[in-house]
């Protein structure tokens, strides 16, 4: 069905009335049968193939709402509206309570019809897109929690599937936000590990000095600051698996330790002599060229070849863009599940915008843009109205040359002064951070002190616009 060739009944006593929908509708492309019988009607609506029924809520053999109640009870996926000459709000109310689109009063324009139609063709063409996406959200985390309908993702789901069994190290390539840890966390839950802990350690985000004390743990007094003993992450995820994400951020010395321990399988806790046997699977992740940093003395090799037992790439999102309806309508099942939001779907329209989009944070980000629509729009689609200006592409000011494109109210301006404001404040958000990086030969630490934040509060800022340390330059975060 298209909004030009659905297939349509109309159910009214009057054949004039029926005769002219029928004249009307034709007219907009539509195949159109009708009948002046409720009974008969009723039993064509629910054993026909109908997108759309008319219904007259005054019929002499069977009342237009208990023929409402019965087409809507045997198929609830027909789409009605309501045409009558008694049309009252009361009565409005109550079809639609019971199932009913809308409602067109008589006497009705042949604009009127056409439009109410277009719009009730419109809504049931969402619904079941909505609908086909929702299914194949739950088609495609059967057996993993890999979402994506495209061929790369197949693929992926194939190698997670084939892997996980094994005892194999893996090292997970693909750019910032591409879902590295969701991958590593499929290879675990797919493993015969999964009852075991899965630990995920961010090495961007730990301060390059405690490093080693976090990842292998240390004793009372064994550094300053060291007031009591703790376990390191090796420790914790004994039995499980261990996801080092963005393993080139380690410092050569670190690298030196960790190829010790992947070797002997046993760790050393700061402050002691003693070594202690840990049972861990290790996954890796990078959004760098380990095998070209190799080259350029950056990361050991030996490592590099320990770690890179099994590689599996993940492409970003801009390369497989019809995997973007599906993710879309995973994270907005998520977020409004968690916040009781209206928002159910996307509109057509909305959804080809967010395709268009080239992604540049990859799914970190669409998930992030989903979850502030849910939580933002009080409608039960989200429009492309409802999206960002970097995604609808209106990032433009109003003109007078485009008096359309100025706000007419009070209201329509605060809106848009609030919306401009936050472009400009993320924009400008990001670029400092950007400015800092850069300034500081891409050192987290160093960065931090330049602009006279505290080194957390700087990564929170780097997550939140999708930047890893060192992903566009090569200075090491000491």
């Amino acid at each position: 069905m298209t909004a030009h060739n659905a297939r349509i009944l109309v159910i009214d006593d009057e054949k004039p009335v029926c005769l002219s929908c029928k004249r009307i509708l034709q007219e907009d492309g539509h195949q159109v049968e009708h009948t002046t019988s409720g009974v008969e009607g009723v039993a064509r609506a629910v054993d026909g193939d109908f997108d759309l029924v008319l219904l007259d809520l005054k019929m002499p053999d069977l009342p237009g709402m208990e023929a409402l109640d019965r087409i809507k009870r045997e198929r609830p996926d027909v789409t009605v509206i309501i045409i009558t000459g008694y049309a009252t709000i009361q009565t409005s109310i109550e079809a639609i309570k019971k199932g009913a689109f809308n409602y067109v009063p008589k006497p009705f324009t042949p604009e009127e019809l056409s439009i109410s139609v277009a719009k009730a063709l419109e809504d049931r063409r969402v619904r079941n897109e909505n609908a086909f996406l929702k299914q194949e959200v739950s088609r495609l985390q059967k057996g993993t929690s890999i979402l994506g309908r495209s061929k790369a993702m197949d693929e992926v789901r194939r190698q997670i599937l084939k892997i996980a069994p094994t005892s194999f190290t893996v090292t997970i390539y693909g750019e910032s936000g591409t879902g590295k840890e969701v991958v590593a966390k499929a290879i675990h839950e797919n493993s015969s590990r999964s009852a075991a802990p899965f630990v995920a350690v961010d090495i961007s985000s730990l301060t390059p000095t405690l490093v080693e004390s976090e990842l292998f743990g240390h004793v009372k007094g064994a550094f300053t600051g060291a007031t009591q003993t703790r376990p390191g992450y090796f420790s914790i995820a004994s039995g499980g698996t261990l996801f080092l994400d963005e393993i080139s951020n380690m410092t050569m010395e670190i690298q030196g330790k960790l190829l010790r321990v992947i070797e002997s399988r046993r760790v050393r806790p700061v402050g002691r002599e003693l070594e202690q046997e840990v049972d861990v699977r290790i996954l890796a992740a990078t959004n760098r060229d380990l095998a070209a940093m190799v080259e350029r003395g950056l990361f050991r090799e030996d490592l590099y070849y320990r770690l890179s037992v099994i590689p599996l790439t993940l492409p970003p999102l801009r390369e497989r863009t019809e995997d973007i309806p599906v993710l879309a309508m995973h994270f907005l099942k998520k977020a409004a599940g968690e916040s009781g939001g209206r928002v159910r779907g996307f509109a057509t329209e909305a959804v080809a915008k967010l395709m268009a989009y080239k992604w540049p944070g990859n799914v970190r980000e669409l998930r992030n843009v989903t979850e502030r629509l849910v939580a933002t729009v009080d409608d039960e689609l989200i429009r492309v109205e409802h999206l960002p200006p970097e995604l609808s592409g209106d990032l433009h000011l109003p003109s007078r040359q485009d008096p359309a494109s100025i706000p007419q109210t009070m209201e329509e301006l605060k809106e848009h002064k609030r919306r401009v404001k936050d472009i400009v404040s993320e924009r400008l958000e990001k670029q400092f951070v950007l400015s800092a990086l850069e300034r500081a030969n891409w050192n987290v630490t160093r960065a931090a002190q330049l602009v006279e934040m505290q080194r957390t509060n700087f990564h929170g800022l780097m997550r939140r616009y999708g930047i890893r340390s060192r992903e566009h330059g090569a200075g090491q975060d000491e």
